[in-house]
């Protein structure tokens, strides 16, 4: 019922050993929601390994939790829908979608936050984009979702402030911040299986701590680099004499060709064996199989606590690319892939100036390097971690999609770098 790491774990009516929550009365759908969030921590001891537990190697030096979450006032939150199996009816399903939710502030701030963007293709959506680039900033949560989803998670965060909101503050959440992936080849994605209680329920659940990764809230249906991918995170603690700053990195990713997986600068998408994706157990891709497909997408928010500002956001947020770039992706013409960067200790009041200590200069390059290093790093690392977090699924039509073989990625690193 309760997934690992403050995930929110909810199916519907269905079958199968994927489903989390069963119900076909729509009375039930309160209880479940409540008690989902009050344990939602439940189960985190089970977490599974990360990309550094099975040998692969990374610079920098991560935070405590090698999470997004290291950056201090951080949530995230995850709402995880899996129901149904066999053929896609719409409307009815098989159903693998999600939301996450990130607080840059935590749930209860009403103030916004310095932010810049980065467009590294832009075949896809981001809401309130437009407010990011002609005024630097953005009021309330981050909202990661399937394609299918972002109408409703839009209208979701616009309700969750009614009430939660001073009435003459609400305009500052008229332009919500939700970005998409499609997770069409195993969810029912013109079916409304999201709703507005799981979004209520990631928004509510949202905290602080260890963060779920893999086939959780936004990347519950995604595909990445050919086998399951998901939700990564990773962070960097930059230490530069008496300063410390902290970047941290999450993900949805729903992109990249296997051919070109990287890890460690290893090319072990081309050195691991077999787990293709099936269709009712028949291999379609593969070096004998059918065609690719070629929509995907790459969703990347940066966090920090640099006091920086909107326009040196940005140019933390176009190094992300680099850092993908290391994971071995080419950005393929289809592939909608952004990134959101923003500041903790650079807030924007509901009313009054701008609050920010000590900005660092533009002409401050050592610090600037640092902090630019330090994303390349966490996105490596965020990326790796989604794919050792994401484990096999089954979803509409019987596509199955394995996740990363872990035994075959230790050998590999094992035999680049021997015992670590």
């Amino acid at each position: 019922m309760i997934a690992a790491g403050g995930a929110v774990a909810i199916g519907r009516a269905g079958k199968g050993r994927e489903n989390m929550v069963k119900s076909q009365r729509n009375c039930f759908w309160p209880l479940v929601l409540a008690v989902a969030v009050t344990f939602a921590w439940v189960g985190l001891a089970e977490a599974g390994p990360r990309a550094r537990d099975l040998g692969v190697p990374f610079e920098g030096t991560p935070g405590a939790l090698n999470a997004i979450t290291d950056v201090a006032g951080v949530e995230v939150g995850h709402a995880t829908v899996i129901s149904g199996d066999g053929p896609l009816v719409i409307g009815k399903g098989p159903v693998r979608t999600g939301v996450t939710i990130i607080h840059p502030l935590g749930k209860s701030a009403l103030e916004g936050v310095a932010a810049g963007r980065a467009v590294i293709n832009g075949t896809g959506e981001w809401t309130g984009m437009h407010l990011v680039d002609e005024v630097g900033q953005f009021f309330g949560p981050i909202a990661l979702t399937g394609s299918g989803n972002v109408g409703l998670v839009h209208q979701g965060l616009m309700d969750w402030a009614v009430g939660r909101i001073p009435e003459d503050a609400l305009v500052t959440r008229v332009l919500p911040v939700v970005a998409e992936t499609l997770d069409s080849r195993l969810n029912d994605v013109f079916g409304h299986g999201l709703t507005r209680d799981h979004v209520f329920a990631a928004l509510d659940g949202a905290m602080g701590g260890p963060v779920a990764e893999g086939n959780v809230g936004g990347g519950t249906g995604m595909i990445a680099y050919t086998f399951k991918g998901g939700i990564g995170t990773a962070s960097r603690v930059i230490t530069l004499g008496d300063k410390k700053y902290t970047i941290g990195v999450l993900l949805q990713a729903n992109h990249g060709d296997r051919a070109d997986l990287r890890m460690a600068g290893v090319p072990v998408g081309r050195a691991i064996e077999g787990a293709w994706p099936e269709v009712n157990g028949v291999p379609v891709l593969g070096p004998n199989a059918g065609k690719r497909d070629d929509k995907n997408s790459l969703l990347i928010v940066i966090a920090t606590d640099a006091p920086l500002m909107p326009h040196q956001l940005e140019r933390l947020a176009r190094r992300a690319v680099l850092g993908v770039g290391r994971a071995g992706s080419t950005a393929s013409a289809l592939s909608g892939e952004f990134a959101l960067a923003f500041s903790t200790t650079h807030v924007m009041p509901l009313d009054g100036p701008p609050r920010i200590k000590q900005p660092i200069s533009d002409t401050d390059s050592t610090t600037m390097n640092a902090l630019f290093a330090g994303v390349v790093q966490a996105t490596e690392e965020a990326l790796a971690n989604q794919l050792v977090a994401s484990t096999t699924m089954t979803g509409a039509n019987g596509v199955k999609v394995y996740g990363l073989p872990h035994d075959q990625l230790k050998r590999i690193m094992k035999a680049h770098f021997g015992r670590r």
